[in-house]
C-alpha cells in the first residue's frame, strides 16, 4: 500500500503540489496577522491601564504642586515678553514723536524763511518812499510816467500778495478730498516718493533724518515752499479717497509762484494733466473726467471744471500728471482739490 501511495504522489502533476503549499503559506500568514494584531491589542490596552495607574499616582503624589511651579516660571517669562515689547512700544513712540518735532521745526524754519524775506520787501518798499517823500531832490519833474506806473504795480502786487495770504480761501467751494475732512491717499494706487539724498535735517553738518513729504501733503492747506510731494520724473499719479460720495464737477491745483521759489524757478511744477473717477468703491473702471493744462504763468491756484460729467457719485478720484514744466528730474504737487455736488444717503 505504501508502494502505491509513493507512485500515486509521483504520478501527480507538478501545478498540484504548487497550489497545495501555496495555500499553506496563506494560512500561515493570516494566522501570523491575527497573532501581530492580538499582540498589538494587548500592548495598547497594557499601555493604558498603566497610564491610569500613573494618573492615580499622580493625584497621590506632588504632581500639583510642580505644575503651580510650571505655572509660575510661564507667567514669569510671559511678563518679560510684555515688559520687552512695552519697551519696543515706548522706543517707537519717542521716534514718531522726534519725527513729528522735527517736521513742526523744518515747517516753522520755512514760514520764517518766508517771512523774512516779505520783511525785507517791505524794508526796501519802506526806504523807496521815504526816500520818494523826504528827498528834495524827488519831485514831479525828475520821475517819470513810467517810473510811477512801475512803483504803483509794485505795491499793489505786494498788497495783494499779503492780503490773499490773510484772506478766506479764494475758491470759495468744498474741498471734498481735504485731509481734515476726511480725504485720504490710497498709497496701492499712487506713484512712489522721490527720494531725495539732501532732504536731511542735519547737526552739526552730520545729516539724520530724511523728510521728504508724504503723499498726503497735496491735501492739507499748508502752502510754503518745499512743502509738497514729490515724484521721480515727469509722469505720475495718485489715487485719493474723497471724505463722502459727490459728483465731481471741478478740480484746483495749486503751487508756489516764482517770486517765493528758493530755487528761482517752478520748472517742477505739473503741466498737463488727467482726471479720472474711480467707480466701485475705489477698486473699479477708471471713468475719464477731463485734460487739462496748469499754466504757471497764471495765479498760483487754478480751478478747472470737468469736461466730462460722472454717471454716478464717485468716492475716489485718480489724479494723473502727465508732463511737468521741464524739471529734469521729479514733479512737486502743492495741493490739490476736488469740489463737487454731494449725495445724501438715506
Amino acid at each position: 500500500m505504501g508502494e502505491h501511495m509513493s507512485v500515486a504522489l509521483q504520478n501527480m502533476p507538478n501545478r498540484s503540489i504548487a497550489g497545495s503549499y501555496g495555500t499553506s503559506l496563506h494560512s500561515c500568514f493570516r494566522l501570523f496577522r491575527s497573532r501581530k494584531i492580538s499582540i498589538s491589542m494587548i500592548l495598547i490596552l497594557t499601555f493604558i491601564l498603566i497610564g491610569l495607574r500613573n494618573c492615580e499616582w499622580l493625584k497621590d503624589n506632588d504632581f500639583p504642586q510642580n505644575s503651580r511651579q510650571l505655572y509660575d516660571v510661564i507667567a514669569e517669562y510671559a511678563s518679560r515678553l510684555y515688559s520687552y515689547q512695552a519697551r519696543l512700544r515706548m522706543a517707537k513712540e519717542q521716534l514718531e514723536f522726534l519725527q513729528r518735532e522735527s517736521q513742526i521745526l523744518e515747517n516753522n524754519f520755512r514760514e520764517i524763511l518766508i517771512l523774512t524775506e516779505q520783511v525785507d520787501s517791505l524794508k526796501a518798499l519802506l526806504r523807496e518812499m521815504k526816500n520818494g517823500v523826504y528827498n528834495q531832490s524827488w519831485n514831479e519833474d525828475s520821475v517819470g510816467k513810467q517810473d510811477k506806473d512801475f512803483l504803483n504795480e509794485e505795491i499793489s502786487s505786494l498788497v495783494s500778495y499779503v492780503l490773499k495770504k490773510l484772506r478766506e480761501d479764494q475758491v470759495q467751494m468744498a474741498d471734498y478730498a481735504l485731509k481734515s475732512a476726511g480725504g485720504s491717499i490710497i498709497e496701492e494706487g499712487t506713484s512712489e516718493t522721490y527720494k531725495n539724498d539732501n532732504a536731511k535735517l542735519s547737526w552739526h553738518g552730520v545729516g539724520f533724518l530724511n523728510y521728504e513729504m508724504p503723499p498726503d501733503t497735496i491735501l492739507q492747506p499748508d502752502v510754503h515752499p518745499g512743502k509738497c510731494w514729490a515724484f521721480p520724473g515727469s509722469q505720475g499719479h495718485t489715487l485719493i479717497k474723497l471724505a463722502r460720495r459727490i459728483v465731481p464737477t471741478a478740480v484746483t491745483v495749486e503751487h508756489i509762484s516764482l517770486r517765493v521759489s528758493p530755487s528761482g524757478n517752478i520748472s517742477s511744477a505739473p503741466k498737463e494733466f488727467a482726471i479720472y473717477g474711480i467707480s466701485k468703491e475705489c477698486n473699479g473702471e477708471e471713468i475719464f473726467l477731463g485734460q487739462f493744462i496748469y499754466n504757471k504763468q497764471e495765479t498760483t491756484v487754478q480751478t478747472f471744471e470737468l469736461q466730462h460729467e460722472a454717471s454716478e457719485s464717485l468716492l475716489c478720484v485718480k489724479l494723473k500728471i502727465l508732463s511737468n514744466w521741464g524739471h529734469p528730474n521729479y514733479t512737486c504737487l502743492y495741493r490739490f482739490r476736488v469740489h463737487g455736488n454731494p449725495v445724501n444717503h438715506i
